[in-house]
């Protein structure tokens, strides 16, 4: 099990392989973005997208689904996170994209309240199969600690 101890600011990881499909990208903009640049091939070649593309939402989506992976594969002692400080989307992703991940710790402090929890940055980028950036974004998250009295 990783904890709060074994966790270094630098530490790098690169993870995931997500096939994004047309399907997946227009069932999650008919509940969740419906806007016709993520539904309809014409309104969407009518844009500076130039064809179906997925939410950025669904985009953050697909990143999540591919860290929750790793974090089962890692054996994390994860407890949530209480949000994220920066979110970008660097280009559109379509169908038909393979995504990968990569993560670096940028900062981490034990919590004063919760001596039990330690809090760390990460930050945390999104790869399409052509090594584009296609998100960005800088994740607090929580974890436990192995000694909650001890110290950094």
């Amino acid at each position: 099990m990783k904890f709060y101890e074994d966790i270094q600011v630098g530490d790098r990881r690169e993870f995931g392989h997500y096939e994004v499909t047309r399907e997946e990208v227009m069932d999650f903009a008919r509940k969740y973005d419906p806007q016709p640049f993520h539904l309809d091939d014409d309104a969407a070649a009518a844009t500076h997208f130039g064809r179906l593309s997925a939410s950025g939402w669904h985009t953050c989506s697909m990143t999540m689904a591919m860290m929750v992976e790793n974090m089962k594969t890692e054996k994390s002692a994860g407890l949530g996170s209480p949000g994220v400080d920066q979110l970008r989307w660097k280009k559109p992703v379509y169908p038909g994209d393979t995504l990968r991940c990569e993560t670096e710790i940028i900062e981490k402090r034990r919590s004063a309240s919760r001596p039990e929890m330690g809090i760390f940055k990460s930050r945390i980028r999104t790869f399409n199969q052509d090594g584009d950036m296609v998100l960005e974004m800088v994740s607090n998250a929580l974890i436990a600690t192995r000694e909650p009295g001890g110290s950094d």
